[in-house]
């Protein structure tokens, strides 16, 4: 009998042995396996639809190492090839996986192949099916099918899905939140390659809104988010109206998550109740940003952002910014608050309070200013809303018409900002719009009139040329009333630098004034940019900005002005937008001489 020691030696080696036995089919089926695949007859972009789907031509890149892992993929294959093939309108198909010439359906899963060295796929999809007859009942007046649903059209599974779901929410959008499909019938008609299908619908009562119950375990008061949500209780039932609720709440920004779940069953009087289930998001949030200029130096941003102050899902924000760090003008800044209260009114108003103080040391003029105020936001759409508020602001400057100069005004500011594009961060397409009007009532001596502000920009990429992006931008300025010299001169125009035109000096267009140089009381900005991907994340820009100033409330012909371009780089960072990094030089104009760069984060429009 051998000893201890001898037989702890010979399980280890034991267990070593059985180690590699239990490995060296895995490292076999690595090193050796084969995959082919062949769909004779089908379309090429059908053909590439399937490989991709196909969870054998997949192995390699999923790393699946062992015989049952490579079984359970071709195994799977079945269902996924054919659900591809149903899908484009094969209801014929033969699908064929051979594993080392056995059909893997046919393998017993007792009694598995310790080794597998060739993986061959056929695809056999047969004839594309056309619909026979079709049909489905009852239909809500005004319910759009889709075109495809006919007799004579390509037959797939998921022109049935709309159809079934386009009939159903007919019936919801006219008060039938329980529409449901009650009965489908499909006959498969080999010979002739032809599908029938036939759907019944059940629209159930016709029902108004009942009660909306919260749960979770936010910190906002219920009465608030009730009075936020505006649930349009004893109206009747209308899917675009709940969908209104869940967004009237999701954009306080209070929220990480809401959703609105229907009662399974209605109330005896013939409303629906709903559930709202909401998740906070973190109370408190920080941001940084940063903008360098060859001219203006380092400009840095700084915000903290509290999503509930005082339990009504209030969003109070507080900004920071310092600029021209190293720049050839001294270091200036900004601070602002702002606290939006949107329990205040109906569910889509809310009640903005703002105080604003900023310091601007600039090339023609030093301005100190001051504002306080309150407002009210209506929200119209997804995509509009506008504002208007009541505020009192103050300015001293030192400027072209002289040293402390003082102005006082009772404003009255209006905004409409329209936003259609697709992508806020980076746009391929769309257009967006933000107007505003400043009209401004001047105390103690101070001249009155308005300011006019508007800022247009448009996108488009040409079809079959997704790489491309084509982007404009059209700035207009205006102040009406009282003359240069009785303004105070951050309601004035200049322009220059990179949000007017880049490759000029910063605010480097004017009106001159004896030795000095003025702001203009109108203001008109071009700007053309054509974007191209040279890669997954990054792409070139080239572009053209050109600027006028004019002393009096429109620009001309006659007006002072110059132009830019360039070119510049975009590196995509995903959803903060891409690093922006530009080169212009002056075209047009004597308000600069040489090369300007500018980086920031976002495009430039």
């Amino acid at each position: 009998m051998p000893k201890s020691g001898q037989s702890r030696s010979a399980l280890r080696a034991l267990a070593v042995v059985c180690a590699l036995l239990a490995s060296w089919p895995a490292a076999a089926l690595e090193a050796a396996l084969e995959t082919e695949f062949a769909a004779p007859g089908a379309p090429d972009d059908l053909r590439e639809r399937l490989r991709s789907a196909s969870a054998v031509m997949a192995i390699e890149a999923r790393g699946l190492d062992n015989t049952q892992e490579v079984l359970a993929a071709a195994l799977s294959d079945y269902r996924t090839l054919i659900q591809v093939l149903y899908g484009e309108g094969y209801f014929s198909p033969v699908v064929r996986i051979l594993v080392d010439g056995r059909e893997a359906a046919d393998l017993d899963p007792l009694n598995l192949p310790r080794r597998i060295d060739r993986i061959h796929i056929t695809v056999n999809p047969g004839r594309p099916f056309r619909f026979g007859r079709t049909g489905i009942a009852p239909l809500a007046p005004g319910t759009e099918l889709p075109e495809d649903f006919a007799p004579g059209r390509p037959a797939t599974t998921g022109t049935l899905q709309e159809t079934a779901i386009a009939g159903v929410q007919g019936w919801r959008e006219a008060g039938h939140p329980k529409a449901q499909v009650a009965d489908q019938q499909l006959v498969v008609r080999h010979a002739r390659a032809e599908l029938d299908a036939r759907f019944t619908l059940a629209p159930g009562p016709k029902l108004r809104f009942g009660r909306l119950n919260v749960t979770g375990t936010s910190a906002v008061r219920p009465e608030s988010i009730y009075r936020i949500a505006g649930f349009p209780t004893g109206e009747v039932y209308d899917p675009d109206k709940l969908q209104r609720v869940g967004t009237r709440l999701r954009r306080t920004g209070s929220f990480a998550s809401v959703s609105i779940r229907e009662a399974d069953t209605p109330n005896p009087d013939g409303t629906l109740d709903f559930t709202a289930t909401v998740e906070d998001m973190p109370p408190r949030r920080l941001a940084l940003g940063g903008e360098i200029s060859s001219r203006t130096g380092l400009d840095l941003s700084f915000r903290w952002l509290h999503r509930n102050l005082f339990g009504g899902a209030e969003r109070l924000q507080f900004e920071t910014r310092l600029r021209n760090i190293g720049g050839t003008e001294a270091v200036d800044g900004r601070i602002a608050l702002r606290l939006d209260r949107p329990d205040r009114f109906g569910p889509d108003d809310s009640m903005f309070y703002r105080a604003d103080v900023e310091r601007r040391n600039r090339t023609h003029y030093d301005v100190l200013t001051g504002l306080l105020g309150l407002g009210v936001r209506r929200t119209f759409s997804r995509n509009l809303f506008g504002e208007i508020s009541i505020a009192g602001a103050r300015a001293v400057s030192d400027d072209a018409f002289g040293v402390n100069r003082e102005f006082r005004y009772a404003v009255l500011p209006v905004r409409v900002e329209w936003d259609r594009r697709d992508n806020r961060a980076d746009p391929r397409s769309g257009l967006f719009l933000d107007a505003r009007l400043i009209p401004f009532a001047g105390l103690g001596g101070t001249k009155s009139g308005s300011q006019l502000r508007v800022d247009g920009r448009g996108y488009w990429s040409p079809p079959g040329a997704g790489r491309f992006v084509l982007a404009g931008r059209v700035q207009i300025g205006s102040v009406v009333g009282p003359a240069l010299s009785e303004v105070s001169p951050d309601l004035l125009f200049f322009s220059g630098g990179s949000g007017t035109v880049r490759g000029q000096p910063y605010e480097s267009l004017g009106i001159p004034v004896g030795t000095r140089v003025s702001g203009g009381r109108a203001f008109l900005g071009l700007s053309a940019e054509i974007r191209g991907k040279v890669g997954e994340k990054l792409s070139l820009v080239g572009f053209y900005d050109f600027g006028a100033v004019d002393s009096s409330s429109l620009t001309s012909g006659r007006s002072a002005s110059h132009a830019g371009a360039g070119f510049g780089l975009r590196y995509e960072l995903g959803g903060l937008g891409p690093v922006r990094f530009d080169l212009g030089w002056p075209v047009n104009g004597a308000t600069g001489a040489g090369m300007q760069f500018y980086l920031g984060i976002g495009q430039a429009f």
